[in-house]
């Protein structure tokens, strides 16, 4: 599905072009000044949850001397953008975002070692601060940006057979992308970001092996996806800072 991505974006952003090549030749305004966008994200991500595994299968963990469990090292992720240009430079929004993943943990049961899946689901709103410019690159214009961005995050984890270990989180985000306009409207995005964001993870027995034990729905991030903008009214001006 994600090699197919690239694909179904631009069939998505056809129709778009066409319309805009209909109408005339309306170009991308080179001062990104009262801009505003809705990016829509899609992605993977790469997690290492060697933290995890080597606490698990410690000397004081539940999974000592059991057969370690083949780690997964990452899973899909989604986001939705909703930004505005404060001024030519700074962007100013907020982000939602949600991703889920199975891990598998083996530990002590009453036949043996047992294998147990255990679910873990994250989601939250991010509020972000960007900085931005435009090169000349392309059909209407590059868009690169660098930021940072932080906020409330429900993360959860449920051991197969257990109850559901729930926490709100603060994620930490910094971001690095790029929007190669393909219209004044309409563009396709690409960014990278690296995210710190860790949950619950309950023990078999919290006596005796204490926990809970922790995961990460962090490390890097990598996701492909449309852009749409809105030029600035000039019916409403925003005061300059």
């Amino acid at each position: 599905m994600l090699r197919r991505l690239p694909l179904l974006l631009a069939l998505a952003a056809a129709p778009a072009l066409a319309q805009d090549e209909d109408t005339g030749a309306e170009r991308a305004p080179t001062d990104l000044d009262g801009v505003g966008r809705i990016t829509v994200l899609a992605g993977y991500r790469l997690t290492s949850n060697g933290t995890l595994y080597d606490a698990w299968y410690g000397a004081k963990g539940p999974g000592n001397g059991l057969e370690r469990a083949p780690e997964s090292t990452g899973a899909p992720v989604g986001v939705a953008t909703f930004a505005y240009a404060m001024s030519d430079l700074v962007e100013v929004g907020f982000d939602l975002f949600g991703t889920a993943q199975n891990l598998r943990l083996t530990e002590p049961g009453s036949d043996g070692a047992v294998s147990r899946k255990v679910s873990t689901v994250s989601y939250g709103i991010l509020l972000g601060l960007r900085f931005q410019g435009v090169l000349d690159v392309g059909p209407q214009g590059l868009v690169p940006y660098v930021g940072l961005l932080t906020g409330p995050t429900v993360i959860s984890s449920t051991r197969e057979g257990s109850a559901v270990q729930e926490r709100v989180a603060q994620a930490w985000v910094g971001s690095l992308g790029a929007t190669l306009r393909l219209s004044a409207k309409w563009g396709i995005t690409a960014e990278y970001r690296f995210t710190f964001l860790r949950g619950p993870v309950e023990s078999p027995d919290a006596a005796k092996f204490g926990g809970p034990f922790s995961f990460s729905h962090g490390g890097s991030w990598f996701a492909l996806g449309v852009t749409y903008a809105f030029p600035p009214d000039p019916s409403r001006p925003m005061p300059k800072f």
